[in-house]
């Protein structure tokens, strides 16, 4: 049997993991009896843990929701912060995606009501990497404010500098980040179309207008119609093209962003890509530095002469 504090660590684990166990599964899963269950949930509840139980045949136990987070006392702002940050793990380089929604749920079976509630509404999408701190900070109260007219769907109101005159009329759809900002992504009612806004810049308006039903994002992939957006193109880089490059997939994939990479051999694999223009894409394939061969479409290999012609006319010795 473990020691009474690794079993109470052990105990507290399984009642985080889910909402209802009972009591006999925990004392299989602890390998104990269900006395000893019963007298570590005790000693759990004078640590502060709200631990709920049922009687009956099928009685059980649940970590309820308490006034504070025992043992650790957060504030409100201070949650708000820890619920951010776990959302946007996804643009941290590490490999945390599975082990920060799992922190996410438990952070929420804990929350006083109050606050889960309001960080239920808030659900954001890191679409990119940022790469600096951002010199744009928005408040945590314009989040929860966007945040909570995206949940309910209701049309926003705000003011956003440096236009002047009425307020900006939007059907809010997502929040995101990129480049180390905040964006709404939201349909614009006067102007009939898509539109991302910083929201450093959104002064929200109450109350919110009526509720609408959510549009479909073009495509259907928030990342990819927004990473489009940015690029100037509802669909994506103007010239995209495909090759197959004389280097492993593992050596390749580090390099091309929102580029796709699949392996053709252990020292060859496939490379879709796009940008602005055909040279710039050829441009772009050429820093592999690894013999290619052009899979489509013409204009590409159209470039690839054209700038080797450029390159031999910039290598030849001036007269």
């Amino acid at each position: 049997m473990p020691k009474t504090s690794a079993r109470l660590l052990a105990l507290l684990s399984l009642l985080q993991a889910r909402r209802d166990w009972p009591g006999a599964l925990l004392s299989e899963r602890l390998e104990v009896s269900p006395r000893t269950v019963r007298r570590d949930v005790d000693r759990l509840r004078e640590l502060g843990y709200r631990i709920v139980a049922s009687k009956g045949p099928d009685g059980g136990y649940r970590l309820d929701a308490g006034a504070h987070l025992p043992p650790l006392l957060f504030d409100d702002d201070q949650a708000v912060a820890l619920a951010v940050a776990l959302q946007t793990t996804a643009v941290s380089g590490a490999d945390l995606g599975e082990d920060a929604a799992r922190a996410l749920t438990t952070l929420r079976q804990v929350l006083p009501a109050r606050l889960r509630r309001r960080l239920d509404m808030l659900r954001v999408t890191a679409v990119e990497t940022p790469a600096a701190p951002s010199d744009s900070p928005v408040g945590g109260q314009t989040l929860l404010a966007l945040g909570a007219a995206v949940h309910a769907c209701e049309v926003l109101r705000f003011d956003y500098p440096p236009e002047t005159g009425p307020p900006r009329r939007v059907q809010p759809h997502h929040l995101f980040t990129r480049g180390g900002r905040w964006y709404l992504l939201a349909w614009d009612l006067e102007r009939d179309d898509w539109r991302t806004f910083r929201a450093d810049r959104i002064t929200p308006r109450v109350p919110t207008g009526p509720r609408f039903t959510p549009r479909e994002v073009p495509g259907g992939d928030l990342a990819a119609f927004v990473s489009a957006r940015f690029r100037g193109s509802d669909t994506g880089w103007p010239c995209r093209g495909e090759v197959l490059l004389a280097l492993p997939a593992a050596a390749v994939a580090p390099y091309v962003q929102d580029g796709l990479v699949v392996a053709a051999g252990p020292d060859r694999c496939r490379l879709v890509l796009g940008s602005w223009s055909w040279n710039a894409l050829a441009a772009a394939l050429a820093r592999f530095d690894a013999d290619l061969e052009v899979v489509g479409p013409p204009e590409l290999s159209a470039a690839f002469t054209r700038l080797a012609e450029r390159c031999r006319r910039a290598g030849s010795p001036r007269e």
